[in-house]
């Protein structure tokens, strides 16, 4: 029994490098900042977020490539960054946290090597200017090499729902995502009706076309992220709903 029970020891200690490295496993990638320290180009559009500062992400953001970015899946995502192998550049044992919340177009025109950084299938994260200098020396590094790894999103309130549109057509924009923070799946349904799928339009813009019944009734909001969890929010627009109005669910 005694030996049984080493050995069972020894096997688990033998497992223990690997599951470790298994839980800090990065994947490579480059990144490099746009704007300046002030935050006042502070990117927005391919996701839909609008007023990044309004809407909770702020500074700590990125463009991702055209391999990260998913035809828009990857947004609300969140990244933990840190410079490698460039000792020159690299701030040593800082990493930053942040939010996927637009898209790096590619430039088929350049190589990868001259400013095609973007250019499939480069992984490549475009940073806000302080989140660079945060990971670097300093910012005349221009690219560097990182390491990267998916995190938990951490947002202060519930779910967001922007909603937008006409009467035949419902837009809505879900943000404000914690958990996982990438939204793979959204349903929708009335005090009258059944749950029904929304399309992705862009971004994490969700669309229901030829619904003009739901105008007028208290809407329900089902979110789906890409760990396969889901949060319902049940009558979370009032049946007075207003295009335009943004109000707030339950949060993962």
């Amino acid at each position: 029994m005694k030996v049984m029970r080493l050995c069972i020891l020894l096997m688990a200690m033998s497992m223990l490098p690997s599951m470790i490295a298994k839980k800090h496993w990065a994947y490579d990638a480059h990144a490099t900042f746009y704007g300046d320290m002030s935050g006042a180009e502070t990117m927005k559009g391919a996701c839909g977020y609008g007023d990044l500062f309004k809407d909770g992400y702020g500074l700590r953001t990125a463009a991702l490539s055209t391999a990260l970015f998913e035809d828009g899946a990857a947004c609300g995502a969140c990244y933990e960054i840190e410079c490698v192998n460039s000792p020159k550049w690299c701030a040593p044992r800082r990493r930053i946290s942040i939010t996927a919340t637009n898209f790096c177009p590619p430039n088929p025109a350049l190589p990868n090597d001259a400013g095609g950084w973007c250019n499939p299938p480069r992984k490549h994260f475009d940073l806000s200017m302080p989140m660079f200098v945060e990971i670097t020396k300093d910012y005349h590094a221009g690219i560097v090499p990182v390491r990267y790894r998916r995190v938990p999103c951490f947002k202060r309130g519930g779910v967001r729902f922007e909603l937008k549109g006409n009467p035949h057509f419902l837009l809505v924009l879900v943000y404000n995502v914690a958990g996982a923070g990438d939204v793979r799946a959204v349903r929708v349904k009335g005090e009258r009706t059944e749950w029904m799928w929304m399309q992705r339009n862009w971004g994490q813009n969700w669309h229901l076309h030829g619904q003009p019944q739901l105008v007028g009734q208290a809407l329900s909001f089902r979110v789906t992220v890409s760990k396969h969890r889901s949060v319902s929010s049940d009558n979370v627009a009032p049946a007075h709903w207003q295009f335009g109005q943004t109000v707030e669910g339950k949060q993962f």
